[in-house]
């Protein structure tokens, strides 16, 4: 990890990065389901869920998620900084054994109200070893400009 300056002007609409793999185990059920307090018998009982529609536990969406995004802080930029996630949206079930990637896309660019920054969005799409996609949301960025626009600066 290591720092880069990237400005609202440096991104690209369309750019599009990817992450390595990652296996999901065991562990991170147990450590997920610790710290959130989440031990619901889809992701804790394998005897329980033999009789459900999937027939295994099935991953917790927030440690998916969590992985996911993870995986895609591979740089601090000191120019922006992460507003939120929309459109969250848990697509498949992960289970233990598969191993998912991030791609991120910039999908949007906008001004923001504050002359002095951009809004930017990277779309997250988190694929499985099958390629199937398993979770998807935009991450909302607010990044600095290098230069504002005058006729934008208050008066």
């Amino acid at each position: 990890m290591h720092f880069k300056s990237q400005f609202y002007e440096d991104y690209t609409l369309g750019y599009t990065r990817e992450t390595l793999g990652r296996t999901i185990t065991e562990t991170d059920f147990v450590i997920h389901a610790g710290q959130t307090g989440d031990f619901f018998p889809h992701h804790m009982d394998a005897e329980w869920c033999k009789d459900q529609p999937f027939k295994q536990r099935i991953a917790h969406g927030t440690l998916i998620f969590s992985v996911a995004i993870g995986q895609t802080a591979s740089e601090i930029n000191p120019e922006a900084f992460s507003k939120g996630y929309d459109r969250l949206r848990f697509i498949k079930p992960v289970f233990i054994g598969d191993t998912i990637r991030s791609k991120v896309t910039i999908s949007e660019k906008a001004d923001d109200k504050k002359p002095e920054f951009g809004k930017v969005v990277e779309h997250v799409e988190v694929f499985n070893q099958r390629g199937e996609i398993v979770l998807a949301c935009d991450h909302l960025l607010l990044a600095k400009k290098k230069t504002p626009v005058l006729s934008q600066l208050p008066q």
